[in-house]
């Protein structure tokens, strides 16, 4: 399709282009900063990712070269294609550039274009906390994501708010949550701000060490927001009380926002 569109985006991330690769390249390791995942590594392979209220999503390894490029391509009628590059630089860091393609043209396409542009930067950016924090370890993952009336800044609050922690935190700040709600405590890694998502980047202790991001995707009458939570160890099974706690609040989530919910992005 000559016409087809595609998202281009890259992350500095710590590690060396082993340690990357397993983060993005095998199913433990994805399954720690983005969704859970079953991933076979070698070219035909099958990948899995599960999204929770969405259902999963199937594709194909077609280029498998550790540990610098991967490429995994779903089938169907709106088939897409995602590449993984890794390149290592000077100082013990990686640059991460995912191209993520074929997306055609048209008001048929905006809605997956606009949302999964916007989502990727927020999972980079995860991507790069993980690295930081727990490169090697596998995380336990809860991923919720609910339905809550825009528009995304009064969404944010209201998400904020069932969570139990202020909407107007900044880079450094602690968190603890209060509220009827499980427990969260630890810091604001940064605070993600694009046309159409407004994000919380985490670093906690309680209950389990890991990280999470609380964000609100969309600008409409109706936006996403969740509560993606990724622990270690002892107490790391506890992410998955903030799944029955958002969707006790909020609807869940089924369906991607349509187009104009992303303006500008």
């Amino acid at each position: 399709m000559t016409d087809e569109r595609s998202i281009d985006l890259s992350v500095e991330v710590p590690g060396t282009p082993e340690e990357v690769w397993e983060a993005i390249a095998s199913g433990p390791g994805i399954t720690s900063w983005f969704v859970p995942c079953e991933l076979e590594g070698r070219p035909g392979g099958k990948v899995t990712h599960f999204f929770g209220s969405f259902g999963s999503d199937d594709s194909e390894v077609s280029v498998w070269e550790p540990p610098h490029r991967f490429e995994h391509r779903s089938g169907g009628e709106r088939p897409l294609a995602y590449e993984w590059l890794v390149e290592a630089r000077d100082g013990g860091t990686c640059v991460v550039r995912l191209v993520n393609s074929g997306f055609g043209p048209g008001e048929d396409w905006d809605a997956d274009y606009n949302g999964m542009a916007q989502g990727w930067q927020i999972f980079l950016q995860h991507l790069r906390l993980h690295l930081t924090h727990h490169r090697g370890e596998h995380a336990h993952a809860a991923t919720p994501t609910v339905t809550i009336p825009g528009p995304n800044r009064a969404a944010f609050s209201a998400l904020c708010a069932a969570v139990g922690v202020p909407d107007d935190l900044v880079a450094g700040d602690p968190i603890r949550t209060s509220g009827d709600g499980p427990r969260l405590s630890g810091r604001v890694d940064s605070v993600l701000a694009t046309p159409a998502a407004t994000t919380y980047l985490l670093v906690l202790d309680e209950p389990a060490p890991g990280t999470a991001f609380l964000s609100v995707e969309g600008d409409g009458e109706e936006v996403g927001g969740s509560l993606y939570l990724y622990l270690y160890g002892e107490g790391a099974q506890r992410a998955d009380e903030w799944t029955e706690h958002l969707t006790s609040r909020f609807p869940a989530m089924t369906e991607t926002l349509p187009a104009e919910a992303y303006p500008s992005s």
